[in-house]
């Protein structure tokens, strides 16, 4: 039986930095492997996705009806560099996993294939993991009914969110970190406070499972997908 694993590989096809100053002269070739899950890795996120997501898109200067991004392209170029590296800060990009195992493991791919942390609480296998905006916290969605928060530099415990009655299947972030939406077997989707770690909002309206959930980035508006077959917009 194959060890389930995480690997990395370059993704530019050119000669790349590695690890520790090993240097790849084509794309594909397998950079790294990261090991420590006793089960399947259903999924990953990383520590910048929010800011590689939305590039130049500043969603704090955003309306309901926002106008196009203006700019030559160079200028384009600098200001999504600018808000990458204040995501990334000073040190190097994060990679979190979760698996059917129950557990994540927080990692940081480009220096040490060892995880920085292995965070422990789930009762059940984990469907999706994600950082928030700002890169600061964690959430995890699992088949526990449950969604929780983890400090997203250390992946020290931070809390659980409950309402769901069945399992969770997805989560999605408001562009400024402050609330959390989370999609359900149960039917529903939940808005929380993350701060207060309290139920915000409950969005009742699907006649079945929410299979899918994103939250646009200019924050204005929550999208949700469900084995009804309908998509619903919700409007904040």
């Amino acid at each position: 039986m194959r060890t389930p694993s995480a690997a990395t590989w370059p993704a530019v096809p050119r000669t790349a930095a590695c690890g520790s100053g090993t240097r790849l002269r084509a794309a594909g070739v397998l950079c790294r492997t990261l090991q420590g899950h006793g089960h399947w890795v259903n999924t990953m996120a990383l520590s910048t996705d929010y800011a590689l997501r939305t590039g130049a898109f500043e969603p704090a200067e955003a309306s309901v009806n926002a106008q196009d991004v203006q700019g030559s392209l160079q200028e384009l170029k600098e200001r999504s560099l600018s808000r990458y590296n204040l995501v990334r800060g000073q040190g190097p990009e994060r990679l979190v996993s979760g698996s059917d195992d129950f557990t994540l493991f927080l990692w940081s791919p480009a220096e040490d294939k060892k995880p920085l942390a292995r965070m422990t609480g789930h009762q059940a296998l984990i469907n999706q993991v994600l950082f928030s905006p700002d890169s600061r916290i964690i959430a995890s969605a699992s088949f526990d009914k449950s969604v929780k928060l983890w400090d997203g530099r250390t992946g020290k415990y931070l809390g659980s969110l409950r309402g769901h009655v069945a399992a969770v299947y997805q989560i999605a972030w408001s562009a400024d970190s402050r609330l959390l939406v989370s999609g359900s077997s149960d039917s529903t989707l939940k808005v929380w406070d993350v701060k207060a770690q309290k139920l915000a909002t409950d969005l009742p309206g699907h006649a079945d499972e929410v299979y899918a959930v994103d939250w646009s980035p200019d924050g204005q508006r929550v999208a949700s997908g469900g084995k009804d077959k309908c998509l619903r917009i919700w409007r904040r």
